[in-house]
């Protein structure tokens, strides 16, 4: 157990750690913006060579909305946290279910293992679900192989409910009917095979 509570403290500090690099750059790229320094002077071409990358598709997606590509690094700061945030919940969700694994295997307790491993799941579906509407909402397509993936993965439980929620004018409501079956699945397991046993280890 030790040794999960230390991982998730390193992938924490970790995601902490690139969350504040990508906001100082971020700040400094702004600064630059607005300051006009001389363009070919060497610490402006690393600032420019390290933050296009983020900042250049960020640009590109707020041009197709007709917004101002100044404003682009502060986008960027504000999904850096959220895909932090995103990241810290997939490591506390997958790191739980293997201290619930451990903690059972210690104990010898089939029932509450196999409760830990449906609950566990259930999460982490739920999550993916979330990252996949995320991205959505930003744009990415599906020549993504990461946002292929949650199309993939998520596509079996909301197809069927797409076909059988309409959508409320544009918004499609099939996710929140997912999120309310999962989050009913996992009340289920919690009140049945882990009555009495802890839910969360760690985060």
């Amino acid at each position: 157990m030790f040794v999960i509570e230390a991982l998730f403290l390193l992938v924490n500090y970790g995601v902490v750690a690139a969350i504040v690099v990508v906001i100082a750059l971020m700040l400094a790229r702004l600064v630059l913006n607005y300051a006009d320094p001389n363009p070919f002077s060497r610490p402006v071409i690393w600032l420019r060579s390290v933050t296009d990358p983020l900042v250049a598709p960020v640009r590109r997606a707020l041009l197709g909305f007709g917004l101002g590509p100044n404003v682009a690094p502060l986008i960027v700061i504000l999904l850096a946290i959220l895909l932090g945030w995103l990241a810290l919940q997939l490591a506390s969700t997958v790191l739980n279910t293997a201290a619930g694994i451990v903690f059972c295997l210690r104990r010898g307790a089939p029932v509450a293992l196999v409760g830990y491993l449906v609950y566990g799941a259930l999460a982490l579906y739920s999550l993916l679900i979330f990252i996949r509407i995320i991205f959505s909402w930003g744009m990415v397509g599906y020549s993504n192989r990461l946002m292929r993936f949650l199309v993939n993965a998520t596509e079996p439980l909301l197809l069927p409910l797409r076909r059988m929620v309409p959508p409320l004018g544009m918004f499609d409501i099939s996710p929140i009917v997912a999120f309310l079956i999962i989050w009913l699945f996992q009340a289920a397991v919690a009140g049945t095979l882990l009555r009495g046993w802890p839910l969360n280890f760690i985060g």
